[in-house]
């Protein structure tokens, strides 16, 4: 994409506040009490599984869904009654939605022609917009004749040239094939910094949103279950799902329990005992990422501080950069993740190891 046009002004964008959403379809609560505010110029994305609600929470935003109750303000207007014409969004639908029997040139022009602007003012902003994105020598093809990345940026150039307030992204990226999609992640992200311009991305796709995004909102039935940066997130789920849709995770249920001045987890099996922060509050959860472990033959000298989980490699997996482990604990299958080295050997499954985890890394959840 091309870098040297000038920005979008920061003030052109528009913050969104959701307040009190409640959105039902028939008898089915689809939005359960949504409340949240995105700033302007962030980059914030609607996280969450298939049928959460986040697709409907972006077309309520839009104008294209109304809710039973609550409020859609942007910037300092509450727009929960305007059409989507007067709401002053572009949205780049999953389909592209695009003319197929016109050109590039007029896909971009056609927002632009049905707001009747001088002609003139039209080509201006219609070369700006696809010099932007990269696509000016291809201004004369028609859709068939574009690969699906390019495709994308047609669709992106002919939202921005309308200069919208706020930039709405339905799974824009699930069309392409995965090398593909980490290319348009970043240019999407780079565009976006480049006009300052307020977006938001619905994305079933835990990676695409950690990488573009300035805050996620992780949504599930219908609830927001928790807003924060994608490392806040990772670091600090405020539940068992955030937990674990958020990457890989290890989970294991149990009790707190006090012994001598110090508070331990301990498995319902007894097969894992950690020494925990806090105070004693009964049954609870621990989590721990596959990426945190050490995994050793038993023999092997244990790090200094790490608690130490005995168990047997029950399956393994090469992954290119790591081998994940599969290891039975107890009851329990631990994941663990080790980086691979050329020429190094694997440990063969049915092999008792040592697994070593430090404290520090492991995430109390108290349901």
């Amino acid at each position: 994409m091309n870098q040297s046009q000038p920005q979008q002004g920061v003030g052109s964008s528009r913050g969104v506040r959701l307040e009190d959403i409640n959105l039902s379809f028939g008898k089915t609560h689809v939005l359960k009490g949504i409340n949240l505010e995105i700033e302007s110029g962030e980059f914030f994305a609607f996280l969450g599984p298939s049928g959460c609600g986040k697709t409907t929470l972006l077309r309520l935003i839009a104008g294209f869904e109304a809710a039973q109750s609550g409020k859609v303000i942007i910037g300092e207007q509450e727009v929960s009654h305007l059409p989507p014409w007067r709401r002053e969004l572009g949205m780049v639908f999953q389909s592209y939605a695009l003319w197929p029997h016109m050109t590039v040139r007029k896909n971009v022009a056609f927002g632009l022609e049905e707001r009747r602007l001088p002609r003139r003012e039209i080509n201006r902003r219609v070369d700006q917009a696809l010099d932007l994105v990269g696509l000016l020598a291809l201004s004369e093809r028609r859709p068939n004749q574009l690969s699906g990345g390019q495709q994308q940026r047609v669709a992106l150039a002919r939202t921005i040239v309308i200069e919208p307030k706020v930039l709405l992204l339905d799974e824009p990226l699930s069309n392409l094939d995965a090398k593909l999609r980490v290319q348009m992640r970043l240019e999407l992200r780079q565009l976006q910094r480049k006009l300052s311009l307020t977006t938001i991305f619905v994305t079933h796709d835990q990676e695409e949103a950690n990488t573009t995004s300035d805050r996620i909102a992780v949504i599930n039935d219908g609830i927001v279950q928790q807003i924060g940066s994608p490392i806040e997130l990772y670091d600090n789920p405020a539940n068992l799902f955030v937990a674990k849709f958020l990457g890989v995770a290890n989970v294991i249920d149990g009790a707190l329990v006090e012994a001598d001045g110090q508070v331990y987890f301990h498995s319902s099996d007894a097969s894992v005992k950690v020494p925990i922060n806090g105070q004693s509050a009964g049954s609870a959860s621990i989590v721990f990422r596959p990426q945190n472990l050490t995994i050793r033959r038993q023999a092997a000298k244990p790090p200094n501080g790490a608690t130490r989980l005995e168990g047997t490699v029950d399956h393994k997996e090469f992954l290119g950069s790591i081998i994940r482990y599969r290891v039975k604990v107890g009851r329990h299958f631990v994941l663990v993740d080790k980086a691979h080295q050329r020429g190094a050997e694997a440990l063969p499954e049915g092999a008792p190891v040592a697994i070593y985890l430090n404290p520090e890394q492991v995430i109390k959840l108290v349901e």
